[in-house]
């Protein structure tokens, strides 16, 4: 499935910056907010200390927090959308809290099976797995096949951390093991069929 046929290509994976529903606690995915004022000062302050990779391809969710936390770190670049690296689709559930939702009757069906349960106008959690692998992939083939070997995705949490775990299925790491940082993440390099990847 890797095996880059004598490319190197490295693909780094980047949080977006915190946002007010961050702040708050809440469940969020599709929901299109800006990042916050802590968040826009933290990006900032990170972009002083962290050596964030250089690109010839850009790639955003296409969410406001993503292309904001991009111009942030990256300046004025273009990039593309790939929908398919949108956070996980919360349905009923956006922009709200536990504390708001630990009463509902959809609410606890739903955290009883995360993983098979539908989130009433949402997604399954397996869904959003297999969106975000089908987008993940279609970047790689497209890496591939346009001799493309330095990208850069903006994207989201729960977004990096399915990518990963299933890159890497041999480090035996659950979900949120592989959860990055805000503005952080993971930089994955491909070469023939060997992969390795790195912490931002």
């Amino acid at each position: 499935m890797w095996d880059t046929n004598g490319l190197k290509i490295t693909i780094s994976l980047i949080r977006h910056g915190k946002t007010y529903a961050n702040e708050k606690k809440l469940y969020y995915g599709f929901s299109d907010i800006s990042l916050s004022e802590a968040g826009i000062k933290e990006l900032y302050n990170l972009k002083q200390n962290i050596k964030y990779p250089k690109a010839r391809l850009f790639i955003t969710s296409g969410l406001k927090r993503t292309i904001e936390t991009l111009n942030i770190l990256f300046g004025n670049v273009d990039y593309i959308i790939n929908e398919d690296l949108k956070e996980m689709n919360f349905g009923d559930f956006e922009l709200k809290s536990y504390e708001q939702l630990k009463d509902n009757k959809d609410y606890i069906k739903w955290i009883q099976n995360i993983d098979k349960n539908i989130i009433p106008n949402g997604e399954t959690k397996k869904q959003f797995e297999n969106r975000v692998i089908k987008g993940f992939n279609n970047i790689f083939k497209h890496c591939l096949q346009n001799k493309i070997e330095d990208v850069v995705i903006v994207c989201h949490s729960g977004v990096i951390s399915t990518i990963m775990q299933n890159i890497f299925k041999e480090e035996n790491k659950n979900f949120y093991e592989w959860l990055p940082d805000y503005a952080k993440g993971y930089t994955i390099t491909f070469k023939n069929k060997y992969k390795y990847y790195k912490k931002i």
